[in-house]
């Protein structure tokens, strides 16, 4: 696809995974069109990380995803819409749980609507490799079931099942992907490797939840390679699509990877408050990305030791902007 000129909407795009999307959508030549959530402070999000030249290029729109007149406005004249904007803290949707379902769902629907008025080309829904709960099988495929094991994850189930119904019923050129644990720069600690890495660097200890589930992690500019991916394949619309490594770690044996990086003796003790409650705690998570390779041409190109040492090397230079030993929900 030739990007240049292509006007682009991203939601969600001052998150993690969000700005890196902005930042190689310029790069590519294309006009992005950046929705934000609208605080008084007007900020921009992890956006500010964006290079200054490229910075330059964004047009920001402020909104709600609850505002469907707000949605529908990004939207407008789009060629494609990639849809990240969502609550996305586990521990958050224990406590707000009807913010983070209008948010996820609503939002969602918002976003959908928006499209059929504007006759995009294609929509990216992102989705989480949390709406399978924790594996009856593994590798995990994309016809593995779907289990809501906290609000959050019930949330994005709603958000996948009403993309999947305007497929059906209005034929919207939507495919949704589901990213296994993306980690890289500008994450927050609300995330497990940023938490290991932050800790280790300065405390003597790093607490954490549980340390015997295992995760699927890939490397944000993968996920990133694999969502502009998903717009150019033909044939995919309708379609489900993991973004995966393909290998399981458990936290435990993340943490001593990490922890060896950083160099200095450090511990590993578990805290209550850290874990989720028996039955909402995902186990395993290892995502079979054989559909990506075969549908969209993608595979991670970044090892996790590769990746893990390029995040360490940029939380070093960014400490500031983390609270080292604070549990993040």
């Amino acid at each position: 696809m030739n990007w240049s000129g292509r006007l682009v909407l991203v939601t969600g795009a001052g998150g993690f995974i969000g700005s890196h999307l902005v930042e190689r959508l310029v790069e590519l030549g294309a006009r992005v069109r950046c929705f934000v959530r609208y605080t008084s402070q007007a900020d921009v999000g992890l956006l500010r990380f964006v290079q200054p030249q490229a910075f330059k290029e964004l047009e920001l729109v402020f909104g709600d995803l609850r505002d469907a007149d707000a949605v529908r406005r990004a939207a407008a004249g789009c060629q494609t819409v990639f849809h990240l904007g969502a609550l996305i803290s586990i521990p958050y949707s224990y406590v707000h749980p009807h913010e983070v379902v209008e948010v996820n769902v609503l939002g969602t629907l918002n976003v959908l609507e928006a499209i059929r008025a504007c006759d995009a080309e294609r929509l990216v829904h992102v989705s989480s490799s949390e709406v399978y709960g924790t594996a009856r099988y593994t590798p995990m495929d994309e016809r593995h079931p779907l289990q809501g094991q906290s609000p959050y994850s019930a949330s994005k189930i709603g958000a996948d099942r009403l993309v999947e119904s305007y497929w059906r019923s209005f034929k919207l050129p939507a495919v949704t992907v589901r990213p296994f644990n993306t980690y890289g720069p500008r994450q927050s600690a609300r995330a497990v490797i940023p938490t290991i890495i932050t800790q280790a660097l300065t405390q003597d200890e790093v607490r954490l939840g549980n340390l015997h589930p295992t995760r699927d992690f890939t490397f944000v500019a993968d996920t990133v390679a694999g969502l502009i991916a998903a717009t150019q394949a033909k044939g995919v619309s309708g379609q489900e699509i993991n973004l995966g490594s393909d290998h399981e770690i458990t936290v435990g044996d993340l943490a001593q990877k990490i922890i060896a990086m950083v160099g200095r003796p450090v511990q590993v003790v578990t805290e209550e408050v850290r874990q989720r409650p028996l039955s909402s705690e995902v186990d395993r998570l290892w995502a079979d990305n054989r559909k990506a390779k075969r549908l969209i041409g993608w595979s991670p190109q970044i090892g996790l030791d590769e990746g893990l040492q390029i995040t360490l090397a940029w939380i070093k230079e960014h400490l500031d902007l983390y609270r080292p030993g604070v549990y993040e929900i």
